[in-house]
């Protein structure tokens, strides 16, 4: 369905405040910048920019919500053929691979870490989105399981969300040494087949999408 023009326009507004906001949050710290700051320069109410941000959080993690559901949109997605984790590991290479901005592959992404890192509010806003997106795959997985599966699509979603979090963790440190995101996108590549390697024959082959 094409987007009408009252859903782009509330798009590009959320986008422009959410712009706006980054970019004071980047010069001046998360803790020193008010709601009513990013309001003014925005040239919109208060009122309005808690219309689209429930949290001042929000404003710097604007793509918190479509992080929550990245696993599940992978596993949802799976291939006939392919399993829960097949499917989990080969988007997540495709991204690395590409040096996408979606796992922090780009110049600049230190100044935007150094923002979470000093930010207490950030931080934990951080974790809970993370953990969010656990419990997102937990129910994902729980949906499709056979009868008598018991505990086993949680301790396949917590693998699988550890392996994701690690990478994206690794490539953080690496880039907040301001590397080029070519080389540490290398470099994450083999860090994924060492993680594939340790992952269980059980989870590796778990939840394969019948035709």
């Amino acid at each position: 369905m094409a987007e009408g023009l009252r859903e782009r326009k509330k798009r590009q507004t959320r986008q422009r405040i959410s712009d706006i906001a980054t970019g004071l949050f980047l010069e001046h710290g998360f803790a020193a910048v008010t709601v009513a700051d990013v309001a003014d320069a925005a040239d919109v109410s208060v009122n309005t920019v808690y219309n689209y941000f429930p949290a001042k959080e929000d404003l710097f993690l604007d793509r918190g919500v479509d992080m929550i559901d990245r696993l599940s949109r992978w596993v949802r997605g799976r291939r006939v053929g392919e399993s829960a984790a097949d499917a989990v590991l080969r988007e997540l290479r495709a991204l690395v691979e590409g040096v996408s901005p979606t796992v922090g592959l780009f110049a600049g992404y230190a100044d935007f870490m150094r923002v979470i890192t000093d930010s207490a509010a950030l931080r934990s806003r951080l974790w809970a989105i993370q953990q969010e997106s656990l419990q997102d795959l937990v129910d994902t997985l729980r949906a499709e399981a056979a009868p008598g599966a018991g505990r086993l699509p949680d301790l396949v979603a917590g693998q699988l969300s550890w392996a994701h979090a690690t990478v994206m963790a690794w490539i953080g440190a690496e880039m907040m040494e301001r590397r080029d995101p070519a080389d540490v996108s290398r470099e994450a590549l083999v860090l994924l087949d060492e993680l594939e390697e340790l992952l269980s024959e059980r989870v590796l082959n778990y939840g394969v999408r019948e035709a």
